[in-house]
């Protein structure tokens, strides 16, 4: 089933609209245009249960208002830090917003994609259905080169899996690399903590971070460690272990084994032993960003 509604105006004046998505397995997603944002999944436990596993707010003025963290939007033109705001391309360097001194996080300012409006085209077959969304960046947005044509395109099948294509083209070289930005908790949205999860993750290495939290190109193993995760473990067992780090906890890209390049691989599994919810994650990039909230107001 799909349904779309009114989700509010923006301060802009951009009217916003949110889908929903159910199955036949019990699964319920919401989506927005703006952010190109995952607001809600609702997925039953082992007893049939639903319970909300994102993080997000109800009200559009929450999302736009100082306290979203993004919270399950789309990420770009890029995800994560760039070091001192600036990068150089052919020769060029280019000065991006630092909007987390000293660096540039997520894209940058008024409009990185978290914060913009999307076209959305909603489709619906047999067993799945879902939700196109698509934005043109001008040349120069947010100082990137380049007028950049995203796409990003949710699908929810019966098999209660969610699928997250995402696509660009552009007309000059420019950096891209998108991301969505869940916050998951598997018992449901509002409880306590996520440290009784067990997680584990495919990959025998990791991404190192200095004191401003870019990487330093290292890779080393996470073999003793508290970053081995290669066997389900505790998120909050060995937490003592890299509190004291500049992330204040997990904030680290894991380099996902891989057979072969560009194949569609396990990347992370999560398990709530309580409500028995499990998600795995696979991927056909070579990472995966590990968060366990740390910065959360």
């Amino acid at each position: 089933m799909l349904q779309q509604e009114e989700f509010g105006v923006t301060a802009a004046g951009d009217p916003v609209t949110a889908f929903t998505l159910s199955n036949r397995g019990g699964m319920t997603v919401r989506l927005m245009n703006r952010g190109a944002t995952l607001l809600s999944a609702e997925v039953p436990d082992r007893n049939g249960t639903l319970a909300d596993v994102l993080l997000g707010f109800d009200t559009l003025a929450e999302y736009e208002g100082e306290k979203n963290q993004y919270f399950g939007c789309t990420v770009g033109r890029y995800a994560n830090r760039i070091a001192d705001g600036k990068f150089c391309l052919a020769g060029r360097e280019y000065q991006l917003a630092v909007n987390s001194p000293p660096n540039s996080l997520h894209g940058g300012g008024d409009r990185s994609f978290d914060k913009v409006v999307w076209a959305a085209d909603a489709f619906e077959r047999e067993t799945e259905r879902g939700v196109a969304f698509r934005y043109v960046s001008p040349d120069g947005e947010e100082n990137y080169p380049g007028e950049l044509t995203a796409s990003v395109v949710y699908t929810l099948n019966d098999d209660n899996a969610l699928q997250i294509d995402y696509r660009a083209t552009t007309t000059a070289p420019t950096p891209v690399n998108f991301a969505n930005h869940a916050y998951f908790n598997l018992r449901g949205a509002g409880t306590a903590t996520i440290n009784d999860h067990l997680l584990q993750l495919n990959a025998d290495r990791f991404t190192p971070v200095n004191d401003a939290l870019i990487p330093t190109g290292e890779l080393p193993s996470v073999a003793d460690s508290p970053f081995d995760f290669r066997r389900p473990t505790l998120i909050g067992e060995r937490l003592d272990a890299v509190s004291s780090l500049a992330t204040t906890g997990y904030d680290h890209n894991f380099v996902i084994n891989r057979s072969a390049e560009n194949d569609l691989t396990l990347a992370a599994t999560l398990t709530d032993p309580e409500s028995g919810r499990v998600l795995t994650v696979s991927t056909t990039q070579p990472g995966v960003q590990f968060y366990g909230g740390n910065f959360l107001a």
